[in-house]
């Protein structure tokens, strides 16, 4: 038995706890710093704890995807996704890229955006309000490729919805239907969006065009990635999942990223607040993450997985909803983390059914 099964889940996330510690130290300071006052301080607090839990609670998904990657790249390219992935997952998709949209949305440069976020937390957050629509539109279209990638998969031989899978399993020989699919979505999409009176069918366009950046990225991702591991694997048989499994995992992390950052402004308009919420939860994703690679999560429970990519497809297709609408962000973590608990359900009664003994052996871990 690997030993790294026999340690403790709760040792998993000792380096989570701790940031967690100094998260919420710092929140409480930067409550107390603005307000001067108990209350202020305590408000600051609970927001940081409540981004942390939003911020979990979405990324289940993000993580079991993440650790289906990591577990076919090579030791040191895990082990430079879980260092250096994790400082571009928190320092660039949960502080500069709110800072970038605010640069190009409002024309201005880096320094002047963080001006405008300290002093003016309302007007940048109604910048990155207005940029909520393209934003929803690519990170949709790239999270919904990812999910239909997995299931129009014609070699794929776990099927936990049957009457579905097999179905879009068998499709996958039809060369392009996942592009047709999305395709087909963002153009009945696009037709409900209304138009301003003042600038008819600009809306539209916006989310055509950046529903189109989405999909064109994925391919991109995926072309760049098959050709950086295939000149890797010519090298080396042992060096598969590198480079290109890296950028794969990057992006898709910025996809996942987008709903929760945007999200976070209906709690604070404060980027710093934001950032260290959202900081926290990326830390337990990142130990959850390793726990799942480690242990074997996976392999163990054969449903998981699937319950993780249709979290994902029903992630896509509420960003698309809200431009649309508006969902409470907590409706859309709460139903990724019910699709994955469901999914662990039924790998259990799986387990107890068909291996037994296996089973108690899994209750152990």
């Amino acid at each position: 038995m690997n030993p790294s099964t026999q340690t403790s889940t709760l040792s998993y996330f000792t380096w989570a706890f701790i940031v967690t510690g100094l998260g919420l130290a710092l929140g409480a300071w930067l409550g107390w710093n603005e307000t001067g006052t108990i209350g202020g301080m305590a408000t600051v607090f609970f927001i940081c704890t409540v981004l942390a839990v939003l911020e979990i609670s979405l990324s289940f998904d993000n993580a079991i995807v993440n650790a289906n990657k990591l577990k076919d790249m090579t030791p040191i390219w895990q082990q430079r996704f879980l260092t250096w992935g994790i400082l571009i997952a928190v320092f660039g998709m949960r502080i500069v890229f709110p800072l970038l949209i605010v640069v190009i949305a409002a024309g201005i440069g880096p320094v002047d955006a963080i001006i405008l976020a300290a002093a003016r937390p309302d007007e940048y957050a109604r910048i990155m309000n207005d940029a909520h629509l393209p934003i929803a539109a690519f990170g949709g279209t790239f999270l919904m490729m990812v999910g239909l990638s997995y299931f129009f998969d014609h070699d794929k031989k776990i099927h936990w919805i049957s009457f579905i899978e097999k179905r879009l399993s068998a499709a996958a020989s039809i060369k392009g239907v996942e592009i047709a699919f999305v395709l087909i979505l963002i153009l009945a999409f696009s037709a409900l969006i209304p138009d301003d009176a003042a600038t008819p069918a600009v809306e539209s366009t916006t989310f055509v065009f950046s529903a189109i950046y989405g999909l064109v990225t994925f391919l991109v991702v995926e072309v760049i990635g098959g050709l950086l591991d295939a000149s890797q694997k010519t090298m080396s048989e042992a060096a598969k999942g590198g480079l290109g499994a890296f950028i794969y995992l990057e992006v898709l992390d910025a996809s996942f990223s987008f709903d929760g950052v945007i999200g976070a402004f209906a709690l604070t308009q404060n980027l710093f607040v934001i950032a260290i919420g959202l900081g926290i939860g990326a830390m337990y994703v990142r130990s959850m993450t390793i726990m799942l690679v480690e242990k074997g999560t996976l392999a163990e429970y054969r449903y998981l997985e699937h319950g993780a990519f249709y979290a994902i497809l029903i992630l896509s297709v509420i960003m698309y909803v809200q431009t649309l609408v508006h969902i409470p962000e907590v409706i859309t973590g709460l139903g990724g983390a019910t699709l994955i608990g469901i999914a662990l359900w039924s790998s259990i009664r799986y387990n107890k059914k068909h291996h037994p003994v296996g089973a108690d052996a899994v209750a152990q871990h």
